[in-house]
C-alpha cells in the first residue's frame, strides 16, 4: 500500500510538508525558468469558516483535518530588486500563519568550491557558476511558519520528478531565516 495521496504528497507528512510539496507541485506544473513566487499559508480551517466565498473560489468545500494549511499566490515579485532587499519590505497580516518562496537557482557540487576563482564580483562569480561543467539547475521551495517551524523541497531540472524531490526542515537555513524575518515585529 501506498503512502502517497493521489496528489503526490506523502500523506504522512505534517501540514508544513504537504504545503511545501503542494507549492513544489504546482510551480512544477508551471515548467522551468519561472520567477520567484511567494505565497502566504493560512490556516484552511480558520479561512473556510471567516472567508466562505474565498474558500469556495479556492475549491476548499471539504472538511479538512486540523492544522492544514493552504498556500495563496502573491503578486508577482518585483522583477531587477535583489531578493533578500524585497524580502525586507514584506510584512504579513495577523491571519498568514506562514509564509513561502520558490526560486529557481544554479548551484554546484561542494566539490567545485575550491575552485572558484579569487576577486570575483557578483556578477562575474554567477556567470562562473552558469558556465562550470559541474553545475546543477535547482528549484527551492521554503516555507516558514510564525513559530518557527520550516520545512523546504529541492528538486533538480535533471530529475524532475515528484519522487525524486528532497525534502527537510534545514536544505535551504539562508532562505529560511529570510523568510522568518519577514514576521519579526
Amino acid at each position: 500500500m501506498s503512502n502517497t495521496a493521489s496528489s503526490g504528497t506523502p500523506m504522512a507528512a505534517g501540514p508544513l510538508t504537504r504545503a511545501v510539496l503542494e507549492i513544489d507541485e504546482y510551480v512544477s506544473g508551471l515548467g522551468w525558468d519561472q520567477p520567484a513566487r511567494l505565497f502566504a499559508l493560512v490556516d484552511t480551517a480558520r479561512l473556510r469558516s471567516r472567508e466562505p466565498g474565498l474558500a469556495e473560489r479556492l475549491g476548499l468545500t471539504e472538511d479538512v483535518p486540523e492544522g492544514t494549511l493552504t498556500p495563496i499566490e502573491q503578486d508577482e515579485l518585483p522583477a531587477g530588486s535583489p531578493l533578500d532587499e524585497f524580502l525586507g519590505t514584506i510584512a504579513w497580516p495577523d491571519a498568514v500563519v506562514g509564509c513561502a518562496l520558490s526560486v529557481e537557482r544554479l548551484m554546484l557540487p561542494p566539490s567545485a568550491e575550491a575552485s572558484v576563482p579569487d576577486g570575483l564580483d557578483e556578477a562575474r562569480l554567477a556567470k562562473w557558476v552558469a558556465e562550470h561543467p559541474e553545475r546543477q539547475e535547482v528549484r527551492m521551495t521554503v516555507a516558514v511558519l510564525r513559530d518557527g517551524k520550516r520545512d523546504s523541497a529541492l528538486r533538480l531540472r535533471e530529475k524532475d520528478s515528484a519522487t525524486d524531490v528532497l525534502t527537510g526542515s534545514d536544505l535551504v537555513p539562508g532562505l529560511a531565516e529570510a523568510l522568518t524575518a519577514t514576521f519579526a515585529e
